[in-house]
C-alpha cells in the first residue's frame, strides 16, 4: 500500500510581483484577485442571486471567416431579390392538427408508438383502461384500440416515402443440377431515393444546422479549419466540376452520403441479418447527423444471399453475391441521375426553392465493406496503390477510377488479382453516376479501424502477447490481473463506466473500447516497457486529435506527429517477436487507414461526422427495435411499415413544431385553452444547460446553514478560517490591498447553502459552439457510500451572502505538478497532493468562476502489483501521485494542462 507523503516544501511567491504569501490557497486567490485579467476575475461587490457565465475558452465562431464558392453560390436566386424572405408554405393554421383531432392526440401517438414502443397487445389494454375511468363522465380515449392508432398515423400527409421493391436474379449459364442459390430469387425492398432527400431537403428542423454553399473557414490565426461536410475540399472541387456546365451555375449541390453495414438482430431465429442501407446529405451539419435527428434515413434492405457450405466459396457464387450488391445499388439509386446531370427544383430548410445538383459523395463502411465497393482482394488498401505485404512502404498513390478501368483492360485477371488486388470481372455501382469514383467515396472510420481495430484488435491483443512471451503463461496471467484490478480501481468521474471485472469481457463493442481507452494507459505503465506504454500514448494522441469535432491546420500537423511517433515505437512489438520482421508485420489495412486520414479529413471534414458508429447507432432504431416488435415471422415487413410510421410521425413532429404548436407540455397546453392557467405550476426546475447559474437549482437537504457547523458536519474544521480568507481577498482594493494579518471577516451571520453539483459552461477549441451554445458539464461532489455502508463525504460546492452579495466557492484540495512537463512515457501530467505539516490534505476555498471543468486522476500505479482489497472509493486517498486523465473525454483532451 503507497504510504503518504511528506509535508510539500513549496515557495508561495508570486511570480508576477513577488510578493510571498502563506498558503496555496493564498496565492491562487491573489493571482485571481491581482493580476487575472477582468474576463477571468470572479466578481467582487456584484450582487445577487444570479451568478455571471463562466469564461470561455477557444475562438467564438463569429470570430471565423468564411470564403464561399463563387459560383455554385445559391444565396441569391433570380426570381426573387436577395434577402427575400420564402414564400409562406404554411396554409393550415394552429388548431389544425391532422389527422389527429387535438394536441392530446398527437403527443398520444407519439408517446405510444415512437417513445414507449409499447406492444400493440398493451396498447390495446391501457386504452380500454382509459375508456373504463371515462365511462361516468362520457368522455372517451383517443383512441379506441391500436387498429385506430395506426390507422391515424397512416393518414399523416409527411414524410411519406413509399417502400417498394424488385426481385434480382442469377442471370448467367445454370448448370444441371443448378445450386439452388442460382434459381432463386432475391427480393430488395427500397424507398425512392429522389423522394428521400426531397423530405430532407424540406425538414425545416435542419435549418439552423444547414449549408447551402462549399467554403472554406479560416481562424483569426489565418489557419484553416475544417468541420461539417461543406468545410472540406471535395465539396469545393467538385463544385468547380460542376460549375464547367453553364446550367449549373447558381444551383446548390446537394452531396449524397450513403452507409450500409450487416448487422445481427438475433442470434436465435433462423434470419437473424439484415442488410440495411442508409441516406443522408453533406449539407447537414455532422453534429445533427451524429444526434439521430433524422439525418440519416433508412433507404432499403438489401438481399444477402445464402447457400450451403458446398457453394460458399465457389468462384461463381462469391462473384454473384458481389455483383448482386453493386447492381442493387446502381438501382435503387437511378432516381438521383437525373439530378446530377440537370438541376431539379426543391424547397429547403429555410423556406426557399432552390435549384439543387445531386452528387455521390462519401460512403460510410467499415474495412470489409470497402473492399467490397472498391472491388478489391481483401488485405489490400482501398484507397491507394501500396502492396498489400506492404501497406506503409512507397509513396501511397492514389486508387482512381481511370488508373483501374486501364489495368482492367490492359492485363489478365490473375496479375490485377496478385500485382493491384483488383477484382477484375467487377464493375463498381458509381460507374453508372457521372463524376463519381468509389475510391474518392470512402471516408474514414474511426470505430472499426481506429477504436475497434488499432485499439482492441490490435494494440489490446499485442500486449496480451508480449507478456506471455517475455514471462510464461502464468506470471502473464498474474500481470493481466493486476491490469484489471487498476482498472477497477480507476476513480470514478461523470460518464465514465466502470470496469469492476477489468478489461476481461468476452463481447466487446465499440464503447466497450471507448470506455477502456479512458483509463487503459496508466493501468499498463509499469508492467510493459516504456516503448509500448509511448506506442499507446501515440495512439491516443492520434485517436482524441482525428475524433475532435473541428480541427485546424495546427491540429492536422499534431495529427501527423502522433502518427509519425506511433510508426517509431510500435517497432518494439517486432524487437519483442510479437509482430514478424518487416514490412510485412505491420501490414494491417484497418492501421494502415491511420496514413490517409489526414488527407481525408481535408477531403470530408471531421472524421466523426462520417463514422460508421453513426449507422450502428441507427440499427437499433431502424432495424432491432422495429425487428423487436414485429411477431419475429416474415417480421422485414412489418419492419418496413414500422419504420415508415415513424418517420410519419417525426415529420409531423417537426410540421406542428414549425407552427408553434408544441409549446410548453400538452397539460399547460390544455390548461390555457380552458383559460385555467393562472398560477398553474408545470413542475420545472429550468434548463441545467443555460449559462447564468453555475451552481445546481437544488440546495442539498440536512445540511447546517451556519458555517461553523457545516465544517463539524461534514468534518472540515478549517472551513470557516478558509473562508474567511477567501472573503477577505473578495474584499480587498486593486489599488490598496489589505494586510493579510488583517482581522478575517465574521461569518457567524452570513447563511450558507450547500450544493451538491455545478454547471461548468465553455468552450472547447474544436467544438466552438455545439447544439445549444457551449459545451456544459455538470460536476458534482456528492456523498458516497463504502462497502461498509460508512458515508464518506465530499468536498462540498456551497455559496454564502456577505454584505448583501452571494459568494458560489468551491472547497477544494490542492495539488501540485511533479514537473515542468507532462510525463515523458504516457504524455500526461502527474500531481502529488499538497499536505499540511501534520500530513493532511492542504484544502482552500476558492471562487466557482476559478474552476473551469472537473479533473480525472488516475493512481500512478508504479511497478508492484495491488493488493485485493483496493476498491476505487480509496483511490484518491492512498497513492502518492496522480495522471492528470486527458483522455476522459475529448473536451479533457484538448484544454487539459
Amino acid at each position: 500500500m503507497p504510504s503518504k507523503l511528506p509535508q510539500s516544501q513549496c515557495d508561495f511567491t508570486c511570480p508576477s510581483c513577488f510578493r510571498v504569501l502563506k498558503s496555496r490557497s493564498g496565492l491562487t486567490q491573489h493571482i485571481i484577485h491581482t493580476h487575472s485579467s477582468s474576463s477571468r476575475r470572479p466578481p467582487k461587490q456584484k450582487a445577487v442571486d444570479r451568478e455571471d457565465p463562466p469564461p470561455r475558452v477557444g475562438f467564438e465562431p463569429s470570430l471565423c471567416t468564411r470564403e464561399n464558392h463563387a459560383i455554385l453560390d445559391d444565396t441569391c436566386g433570380n426570381d426573387l431579390s436577395a434577402g427575400a424572405p420564402p414564400p409562406s408554405q404554411i396554409t393550415a393554421d394552429k388548431n389544425d392538427w391532422y389527422p389527429f383531432t387535438s394536441h392530446v392526440e398527437f403527443e398520444t401517438a407519439e408517446f405510444l408508438f415512437t417513445d414507449n414502443q409499447m406492444p400493440q397487445a398493451q396498447v390495446d389494454r391501457l386504452l380500454q383502461l382509459w375508456t373504463a375511468s371515462l365511462l361516468p363522465f362520457n368522455g372517451r380515449p383517443p383512441y379506441t384500440d391500436h387498429t385506430d392508432l395506426h390507422k391515424v398515423i397512416d393518414a399523416i400527409p409527411h414524410g411519406d416515402a413509399v417502400w417498394t421493391s424488385f426481385q434480382v436474379q442469377y442471370a448467367g449459364d445454370v448448370p444441371e443440377p443448378a445450386p439452388r442459390w442460382m434459381t432463386k430469387g432475391y427480393d430488395v425492398w427500397f424507398r425512392n431515393a429522389n423522394a428521400v432527400v426531397k423530405n430532407l431537403l424540406s425538414n425545416t428542423d435542419f435549418h439552423e444546422h444547414f449549408d447551402y454553399i462549399p467554403y472554406r473557414e479560416f481562424e483569426p490565426t489565418g489557419q484553416r479549419r475544417w468541420e461539417n461536410f461543406m468545410s472540406g475540399n471535395w465539396a469545393w472541387h467538385h463544385a468547380d466540376i460542376l460549375a464547367q456546365d453553364a446550367a449549373m451555375h447558381g444551383a446548390m449541390l446537394v452531396p449524397i452520403i450513403l452507409g450500409s453495414d450487416k448487422t445481427t438482430v438475433s442470434v436465435a431465429t433462423s434470419q437473424n441479418d439484415y442488410y440495411p442501407l442508409y441516406i443522408s446529405i453533406g449539407n447537414i451539419h455532422n453534429k445533427i447527423r451524429r444526434a439521430h435527428r433524422n439525418a440519416l434515413v433508412l433507404l432499403a434492405f438489401l438481399a444477402i444471399p445464402k447457400t450451403d457450405c458446398e457453394s460458399e466459396d465457389s468462384a461463381e457464387f462469391r462473384k454473384f453475391r458481389r455483383q448482386l450488391f453493386h447492381t442493387t445499388l446502381s438501382h435503387i439509386l437511378s432516381s438521383l441521375k437525373c439530378g446530377m446531370s440537370e438541376p431539379e427544383v426543391w424547397q429547403c430548410p429555410d423556406g426557399h426553392f432552390r435549384r439543387v445538383a445531386y452528387a455521390l459523395a462519401a460512403y460510410i463502411a467499415d474495412y470489409l465493406e470497402q473492399v467490397l465497393l472498391s472491388c478489391l482482394v481483401q488485405g489490400w488498401c482501398p484507397l491507394c496503390m501500396n502492396m498489400s505485404n506492404h501497406l506503409d512502404g512507397g509513396n501511397g498513390v492514389p486508387r482512381s477510377r481511370e488508373h483501374a478501368e486501364y489495368c482492367i483492360h490492359a492485363f489478365a485477371f490473375s496479375e490485377l488479382w496478385d500485382q493491384y488486388g483488383i477484382v477484375g470481372d467487377l464493375t463498381p455501382f458509381t460507374n453508372d453516376f457521372p463524376h463519381a469514383d468509389i475510391y474518392k467515396l470512402l471516408t474514414p472510420d474511426l470505430l472499426h479501424q481506429i477504436i475497434k481495430g488499432v485499439f482492441k484488435d490490435h494494440l489490446v491483443t499485442w500486449i496480451s502477447e508480449y507478456l506471455k512471451i517475455s514471462y510464461g503463461e502464468a506470471e502473464a496471467n498474474r500481470i493481466l490481473d493486476d491490469i484489471d484490478r487498476r482498472i477497477a480501481a480507476v476513480p470514478l468521474y461523470p460518464n465514465l463506466r466502470r470496469f469492476p471485472e477489468g478489461r476481461r469481457f468476452k463481447q466487446w463493442t465499440g464503447d466497450d473500447s471507448k470506455a477502456l481507452m479512458k483509463v487503459y494507459l496508466p493501468a499498463i505503465e509499469g508492467h510493459v516497457p516504456p516503448g509500448v506504454v509511448r506506442t499507446v500514448s501515440a495512439f491516443l494522441e492520434f485517436c482524441y486529435t482525428a475524433r475532435r469535432n473541428s480541427l485546424n491546420e495546427s491540429a492536422i500537423e499534431s495529427l501527423q506527429q502522433a502518427l509519425d511517433h506511433f510508426h517509431h515505437h510500435r517497432q518494439i512489438f517486432q524487437q519483442t517477436g510479437v509482430r514478424e520482421q518487416g514490412p510485412k508485420g505491420f501490414s494491417l489495412p484497418r492501421q494502415h487507414s491511420m496514413t490517409h486520414y489526414r488527407h481525408l479529413i481535408q477531403e470530408f471534414g471531421a472524421p466523426n461526422g462520417l463514422c460508421s458508429s453513426i449507422t450502428e447507432s441507427k440499427h437499433i432504431k431502424a432495424v432491432k427495435k422495429p425487428w423487436r416488435r414485429s411477431n419475429c415471422s416474415n417480421a422485414l415487413g412489418q419492419m418496413l411499415i414500422t419504420n415508415q410510421r415513424l418517420d410519419k410521425l417525426a415529420a409531423a413532429h417537426v410540421d406542428f413544431e414549425n407552427r408553434q404548436m408544441l409549446q410548453g407540455s400538452v397539460l399547460s397546453a390544455t390548461i390555457r385553452d380552458a383559460e385555467l392557467h393562472g398560477g398553474v405550476d408545470n413542475g420545472s426546475d429550468g434548463d441545467s444547460g443555460k449559462s447564468d447559474p453555475t451552481l445546481s437549482h437544488l440546495i442539498a437537504r440536512k445540511f447546517p446553514s451556519d458555517i461553523h457547523a457545516l465544517a463539524h458536519h461534514i468534518q472540515q474544521p478549517k472551513l470557516p478560517q478558509l473562508t474567511s480568507h477567501f472573503l477577505q481577498f473578495q474584499l480587498q482594493d486593486d489599488t490598496n490591498p489589505s494586510n493579510d494579518d488583517a482581522a478575517l471577516p465574521d461569518l457567524s451571520n452570513s447563511p450558507v447553502s450547500v450544493f451538491h453539483s455545478a454547471v461548468s459552461t465553455f468552450y472547447a477549441p474544436s467544438d466552438l459552439s455545439g447544439l445549444g451554445g457551449m459545451h456544459t458539464e455538470r460536476i458534482r461532489s456528492t456523498p458516497c457510500w463504502d462497502e461498509r455502508t460508512v458515508c464518506r463525504q465530499g468536498l462540498p460546492f456551497f455559496s454564502f451572502t456577505y454584505g448583501g452579495v452571494k459568494y458560489p466557492c468551491a472547497l477544494i484540495q490542492w495539488f501540485s505538478t511533479i514537473s515542468d512537463g507532462p510525463n515523458d512515457d504516457t504524455g500526461m501530467w502527474v500531481v502529488q497532493p499538497d499536505l499540511y505539516a501534520d500530513g493532511q490534505h492542504e484544502l482552500g476555498v476558492v471562487h466557482l468562476h476559478s474552476v473551469l471543468r472537473g479533473a480525472h486522476l488516475i493512481p500512478v500505479y508504479g511497478h508492484d502489483c495491488l493488493p485485493t482489497d483496493i476498491q476505487h472509493t480509496d483511490s484518491l486517498d492512498i497513492f502518492r501521485a496522480y495522471y492528470v486523465n486527458k483522455y476522459i473525454d475529448h473536451h479533457a483532451f484538448e484544454i487539459a494542462f
